[in-house]
């Protein structure tokens, strides 16, 4: 295919273009491509033919043209050295700190104890990390104070719901209000076990966990005792314990799984009952909202870790 006009394309590979082109032996000189014109043959030059046929439109001499002594010197060959030994393979360096998704998070530990303030200064609950567990009968509250609760404090601090934990399993959920059998304890005492995880790491990184559930106290060592075997000695226990009337009105006001029978409700709240005269601290929370919930529950913790309840 020829072109009217513009300049000549780029010389092929030797030995795969067209007819005219040469190869072009070692030290000939440069050689022009692109849109650099290429000087011309001597005056009088005839170009020679091309291997196969005629020769086709006049361009650049070969090179051999230009050398009149004979074939161009051959460079003198280089010795050969023995491959240098490859060094030993290094192990690959770690991560830098600062590189993202490098962050080295400390392992969560049992939560201690809190210690008690020195001399009369009152504890700032606000300003201290806690591990709080909050509980009460359903209907409580327990929820929408723990999360006032961790929203409004100076120091970070996580919501772990039981319930929500719980409801993680979709296919295969054991519900208890179908019966309490062997499944629906199993799923329990794993969302514990799960929640007492979450927990211990994020209070090992500094962010503080309130934990609410249903626990009763006729069953210290499935329910409480549980969550001081997953959580630690430090866990302050709270519990919420309105009226009856109150837990029966918040439970008419849920819906799905949740929401309970009022013979469930009153049953479960006459077993939450047993907490009183055990030691640990109690809210009434019948005449309050949420916000009031929440600030009491500060005094209460306050307390709890000026002197810690025996539990």
């Amino acid at each position: 295919m020829q072109h009217a006009v513009g300049n000549p394309l780029p010389p092929h590979q030797p030995g795969h273009g067209p007819a005219g082109t040469h190869q072009v032996p070692p030290g000939a000189g440069p050689v022009y491509q692109g849109s650099v014109t290429p000087p011309g043959p001597p005056h009088g030059a005839v170009p020679p033919p091309g291997p196969g046929g005629p020769a086709g439109p006049a361009g650049p001499p070969p090179p051999a043209a230009n050398f009149h002594n004979g074939p161009p010197p051959q460079p003198a060959p280089t010795p050969q050295r023995a491959p240098a030994p490859h060094p030993p393979a290094q192990p690959a360096p770690p991560p830098s700190r600062d590189t993202t998704g490098h962050v080295q998070l400390p392992p969560g530990g049992p939560v201690a104890v809190p210690s008690p303030p020195q001399g009369q200064a009152p504890v700032d609950t606000g300003a201290t990390t806690l591990a709080v567990l909050l509980i009460g009968p359903a209907g409580a509250g327990k929820t929408s104070v723990a999360k006032h609760w961790a929203e409004h404090r100076r120091v970070p601090t996580a919501h772990i719901s039981l319930d929500d934990v719980r409801e993680w399993v979709r296919s295969g959920f054991a519900d208890p209000q179908t019966g309490w059998n062997d499944h629906s304890e199993a799923q329990y005492r794993l969302a514990r076990r799960t929640c007492g995880f979450a927990a211990r790491n994020f209070l090992a990184n500094g962010i503080s966990c309130i934990l609410d559930d249903a626990v009763f106290p006729d069953r210290p060592v499935v329910g409480l005792g549980g969550w001081k075997r997953h959580v630690g000695p430090g866990l302050l226990p709270v519990v919420l314990l309105p009226g009856l009337e109150i837990v029966l009105e918040r439970n008419a006001q849920r819906s799905g799984n949740r929401r309970l029978t009022d013979e469930e409700v009153a049953r479960i709240h006459g077993r939450m009952a047993g907490w009183y005269g055990s030691g640990l601290p109690i809210i009434d929370n019948s005449h309050y909202d949420v916000p009031t919930t929440a600030r009491v529950l500060d005094e209460v913790l306050a307390r709890s870790i000026a002197s810690p309840p025996q539990w």
